[in-house]
């Protein structure tokens, strides 16, 4: 198998990257240069604006987003979290994809009250009407990981969420729980491996379980 992936110096992307094992190559999708990290990786520098023709695959992985605050406001967010996405999404289409995997959020729904969470199921609904084969939608948690790493702003408000949760862990039910990167990225290569035809939302939970170790 040949894959795409964008969004592969977030989190979720970077511990996709590192878990891919082919047996093909495995597309970087980035905005800046940068070096192959694996034998299997491919890098290719594009604007996600005006995405050029992608190579040939069979799967793709978007692992795109920001934040408002990042992002500068809500229509630049918008541009990033729906318009990039849904971008990414049909130039794969067209490159002979015909599974993708898009993390999205917890409490996505195009009916929210909540921008964030409204752009996230519109993004949601609008990847739905491309006719993939297969539509694999992850809606995680709060996500952990290290940010410091990747040269990403400093969260705060995530930081002391996380540290406040870590004694409560055991207690706090998987679908609330913060989540792993690591265990996103195993969870969305099983589901795109595994999975039927159709469209498949793992709401954290389920992410929990699909993506543990082994």
């Amino acid at each position: 198998m040949t894959a795409l992936l964008a969004g592969a110096t977030g989190l979720i992307g970077r511990e996709l990257a590192r878990h891919w094992t082919g047996p093909g190559p495995l597309h970087l999708l980035v905005r800046r240069e940068q070096p192959a990290s694996a034998p299997l990786h491919r890098v290719h520098v594009v604007d996600f604006t005006a995405l050029p023709p992608l190579p040939q695959a069979d799967w793709a992985f978007c692992c795109l987003g920001t934040t408002i605050k990042a992002a500068g406001s809500q229509a630049a967010f918008r541009a990033v979290d729906h318009d990039a996405v849904l971008a990414f999404a049909r130039a794969a289409q067209q490159a002979g994809v015909t599974r993708l995997a898009v993390v999205s959020a917890l409490g996505a729904s195009p009916a929210s009250t909540t921008f964030y969470n409204r752009v996230k199921g519109e993004m949601e609904a609008a990847l739905q009407t491309l006719g993939l084969e297969r539509l694999v939608i992850a809606r995680p948690s709060l996500l952990a990981g290290d940010r410091g790493s990747l040269g990403q702003a400093a969260r705060p408000a995530e930081r002391l969420a996380l540290m406040l949760t870590v004694p409560l862990r055991p207690l706090i039910p998987k679908a609330w729980r913060p989540i792993d990167a690591a265990v996103v990225a195993r969870a969305l290569l099983r589901a795109v491996r595994q999975g039927a035809p159709g469209v498949q939302v793992l709401e954290s939970a389920a992410l929990q379980e699909l993506g543990g170790p082994g």
